[in-house]
């Protein structure tokens, strides 16, 4: 079944919380897409990455990406910019986005590897695309997974390409510690002065979920000019505030990480270490996954709507204008990305 069946707690949430706060346009500027078959499910093949998303859904098709939307933003216009799961075996989803490009009109990103040549992104930007989604875990084999570093599987050469042609980047950044890695924080500022026509974003605020991922990091980010961030699978509001606080409301957008913001939950901070508290049985068996846990809770709303409110309150704790909740949930994505 395409969508989402929205409960009657959902309608409320949105309905009291979200719907005269958004705006009537709303461009999401971060979703992954995929059908069955083509997720990579060899451990080795997923370095890096957490296993919870598995839980969530077991394919994501152009079609669900319209319909879901549509449940959850009733009577808004909503269009989105897609990526093939970066889990997947790269060949076969780039071809089903290659296909939704052509077919649909859709508006994409090619997923790369450390091998991916400049002909190869040449190429796919020839054929549409409008940029590229590196990853982590497609970085060279040997290398451990909490020794990446962004170049291990963005290269400069890829970079260059996008450089020249103005293309979107997607970036989720490595390592344990995050957004506040000195590594991180360094190739973010290296990125931001060797490739300023690049439209680089970071994507979930740079995955600081809790404050311990902080550090200094956004008065790193203060000095930088050209990278942009969306706080796509973030329901963390101060570090939405102060990434905000940083670099100003022109330089943030929305996006939702579908399929994966379907999750029922809500997020807690256990010793510095994000939870995703969901509803019991809901999704088998989580007792050996760190990051999940159980509650008996009924009133448990979309991760997508707890995103948005951890916006919403940012955005008011800042005093946000209607303009400036606007430009980020839609406007800025339109004018820098070039989306519609």
């Amino acid at each position: 079944m395409f969508g989402i069946q929205l409960t009657d707690y959902d309608k409320k949430v949105y309905e009291e919380k979200l719907a005269d706060f958004l705006p009537d346009k709303i461009i999401d500027a971060h979703a992954h897409v995929w059908l069955d078959g083509m997720k990579r499910v060899k451990p080795e093949e997923r370095k890096g990455c957490v296993s919870w998303t598995n839980l969530v859904a077991p394919n994501m098709s152009w079609e669900d990406i319209e319909k879901t939307a549509q449940d959850i933003f009733p009577g808004k216009s909503v269009s989105s910019l897609i990526m093939g799961s970066p889990t997947c075996y790269l060949d076969a989803v780039n071809g089903y986005v290659t296909d939704l490009i052509k077919t649909k009109g859709a508006q994409g990103l090619y997923c790369t590897s450390y091998k991916t040549t400049k002909r190869e992104i040449i190429n796919a930007m020839a054929q549409g695309y409008l940029g590229i989604k590196p990853y982590l875990a497609n970085c060279a084999p040997y290398i451990p997974a909490s020794e990446i570093r962004i170049f291990d599987f963005l290269p400069h050469e890829h970079l260059e390409v996008m450089n020249e042609l103005g293309g979107i980047v997607i970036l989720h950044v490595p390592r344990s510690m995050r957004l506040k890695d000195p590594v991180n924080l360094a190739q973010m500022v290296e990125i931001d002065e060797r490739y300023p026509n690049a439209k680089v974003v970071i994507a979930h605020v740079g995955r600081a979920y809790v404050y311990e991922d902080i550090g200094d990091a956004f008065d790193v980010i203060k000095q930088t000019k050209n990278l942009y961030y969306d706080f796509s699978a973030n329901v963390y509001d101060y570090a939405m505030e102060k990434l905000i606080e940083a670099v100003g409301p022109k330089r943030v957008m929305y996006g939702s990480d579908m399929p994966y913001t379907k999750m029922r939950m809500y997020r807690i901070n256990d010793g510095g270490k994000y939870v995703n508290v969901v509803p019991r049985g809901l999704y088998g068996d989580v007792s050996g996954d760190k990051q999940m846990r159980e509650t008996d809770e009924t009133d448990i709303t979309l991760f997508i709507y707890e995103e948005l409110l951890a916006f919403r309150r940012a955005a008011e704790n800042l005093g946000l204008t209607k303009e400036d909740v606007s430009d980020i949930m839609y406007g800025n994505a339109a004018r820098y990305l070039g989306l519609n």
